[in-house]
């Protein structure tokens, strides 16, 4: 891993996927922003120096794909002067009503649930690119519980947008693996248990690759999918605008 995978990473105490997805090449050799865009798993536990960190990054938005169930149960970001939270749930349904057979294709599995919570959810997954989208949000958070798949699926189409490969996309998403045995862990600490027929806490890279692709083959261009789903071209051009150097 280069030194710019290692430094994309935000160390926190109480978060273990936070990331800048800053960095890479996009549209007509400029690169996304660093300092704009950031991933994570749910924040709703920072306290102490996790909070000062946080508050130093000056983001001012939140934006949170987590179910209102989830987030009665959990509870959200800290309050803080000058935070917006937003709560958008993209609808799909319970990954447990399409149980994951052990020892299945990893990659295909999670492409497809990707794919279903593209057609159901494309309402939330709309506002939520339409909301970074806009610079005066901006430096934005975008989060979930574990911050890969609802997470991923966001990140994934904003950095389609603004022209970064699929390899590379697949990459930032990838990164997402190394976190998932801290967050396990936290998990289990818990006492809660991951419930059965849920995936490996893992993100192959071919699962990113897979969805976009076939997200195109169904409506064009993944900018074609987003103009679907209510995003305009204005926003689209703003997402270039404030997110590419």
């Amino acid at each position: 891993m280069d030194a710019i995978e290692i430094n994309r990473r935000i160390p926190f105490s109480a978060m273990f996927n936070f990331r800048d997805v800053g960095g890479y090449a996009g549209h007509d050799g400029r690169t996304v922003r660093w300092g704009r865009l950031y991933r994570s798993d749910s924040p709703h536990r920072i306290d102490g120096a996790d909070r000062e960190a946080f508050t130093a990054l000056g983001v001012r938005t939140v934006i949170d794909l987590r179910r209102p169930s989830e987030v009665e149960r959990d509870g959200r970001v800290p309050e803080q002067d000058g935070l917006a939270y937003r709560n958008i749930h993209p609808e799909h349904v319970d990954w447990g009503e399409r149980p994951y057979q052990q020892g299945s294709d990893l990659p295909r599995y999670l492409a497809d649930r990707y794919a279903d919570l593209a057609d159901t959810g494309a309402g939330g997954l709309a506002e939520a690119v339409g909301l970074i989208a806009d610079e005066a949000n901006v430096p934005v958070l975008v989060h979930c519980v574990a911050g890969k798949d609802r997470t991923g699926i966001v990140c994934g189409l904003t950095l389609a947008v603004l022209g970064v490969a699929d390899a590379e996309i697949a990459t930032d998403y990838a990164l997402s693996t190394e976190a998932a045995e801290q967050f396990q862990a936290w998990f289990t600490s818990t006492g809660r248990q991951i419930r059965p027929g849920l995936p490996p806490l893992t993100t192959p890279a071919e699962a990113m690759t897979l969805f976009l692709a076939e997200l195109r083959q169904r409506h064009g261009s993944v900018e074609d999918y987003l103009r679907q789903a209510g995003v305009t071209d204005a926003q689209l051009a703003a997402l270039r605008d404030h997110l590419l150097e």
